[in-house]
């Protein structure tokens, strides 16, 4: 394992994740003492590939529903009693870069109140699609103290058992929703100015992003409704501006018309909405998208609550 100090083990999550699997296995490599690697049904040679790059491999009982919170979990579990101090969590599209392991552990050691550290996510092909795009930009967030992270991150162990992990439940936005427990117990949460991993999110189709969007509008609803009104307002304001945006604002102005047509007019608020942004130097697809994004997001609010008052079971939404 390379560098000096406490021991780090590492949790890779995937399901027919093929060539990326092997790039995310390969670059944790000399940089950890273990690796744990959780197979979520694949029906590829995901299994067979992680066993022949020497990952402890942990299938998933597949009898439950799925989640990537339930197979993080399992694969922290994994590691039992022998855990290093820190674990480095992974999703199987995504391959860590030289250097981060070490940073990551250095801040860890450093600063004892720190139970979580993330940097920077980047997308491998940004120029692969205009969505490629707009997912790069979404990861690149301010250094320093964060209130959240995504799914790779190196966290202290016992901070992460402390917790009780993550929130298996969740079908969506997970790792915000862990993140606002450990604060909750104390710790500190710290984006380092450091590059982190390479994702591979193969967005090419208008679809895939509409799902993608729908699924955080789903998450937004799901927080808000949890912690919405505790002292964190977590994603209430994202719920709410995706409920009035794609779905007031538009029902307003068809059910204005039925009286007059000026009330149509009220659409007029979009494309000043994307004018608005794009003149904060945003940049024109990012206003159009941010805009556009409402309607999907609004779409999984209603998605959630409408699951919620039948009591049904979450049903993942995947985009890829």
């Amino acid at each position: 394992m390379s560098g000096a100090g406490p021991e780090v083990d590492a949790v890779v999550i995937g399901r027919n994740e093929g060539e990326r699997l092997s790039a995310a296995l390969g670059s944790l490599a000399g940089g950890v003492r273990r690796i744990i690697y959780v197979d979520s049904g694949s029906q590829d040679d995901s299994v067979a590939r992680a066993e022949a790059l020497g990952a402890e491999v942990v299938n998933l009982d597949m009898t439950q529903p799925f989640t990537a919170a339930r197979a993080r979990n399992a694969g922290f579990a994994a590691l039992g009693e022998d855990a290093a101090e820190f674990v480095q969590f992974i999703d199987g599209d995504c391959s860590v870069v030289a250097g981060w392991i070490d940073a990551a552990r250095a801040a860890l050691v450093d600063e004892p109140a720190l139970g979580l550290v993330c940097g920077r996510r980047r997308e491998r092909q940004p120029e692969a699609s205009v969505y490629n795009r707009l997912i790069d930009r979404e990861w690149d967030t301010p250094v320093g103290e964060t209130r959240a992270c995504g799914g790779d991150f190196m966290v202290r162990h016992a901070a992460f058992a402390q917790v009780g992990g993550f929130d298996a439940g969740l079908i969506a936005g997970e790792e915000p929703e862990l993140c606002l427990r450990l604060r909750r117990a104390g710790w500190r949460l710290w984006r380092l100015d450091a590059e982190m991993t390479a994702h591979d999110a193969a967005l090419t189709r208008f679809g895939q992003w509409w799902r993608r969007a729908r699924r955080a509008g789903f998450a937004f609803a799901e927080g808000a409704a949890r912690y919405g009104f505790a002292p964190e307002r977590h994603w209430l304001r994202e719920t709410l501006r995706g409920v009035l945006w794609g779905l007031l604002l538009p029902l307003a102005g068809l059910l204005g018309a039925l009286w007059s047509p000026w009330a149509l007019l009220l659409w007029l608020a979009y494309p000043a909405q994307v004018l608005r942004l794009w003149r904060k130097g945003l940049g024109a697809d990012w206003a159009f998208f941010t805009v556009l994004s409402k309607f999907p997001e609004a779409q999984g609010v209603l998605g959630y609550w409408w699951r919620r008052l039948r009591r049904g079971e979450a049903r993942l939404i995947e985009y890829k």
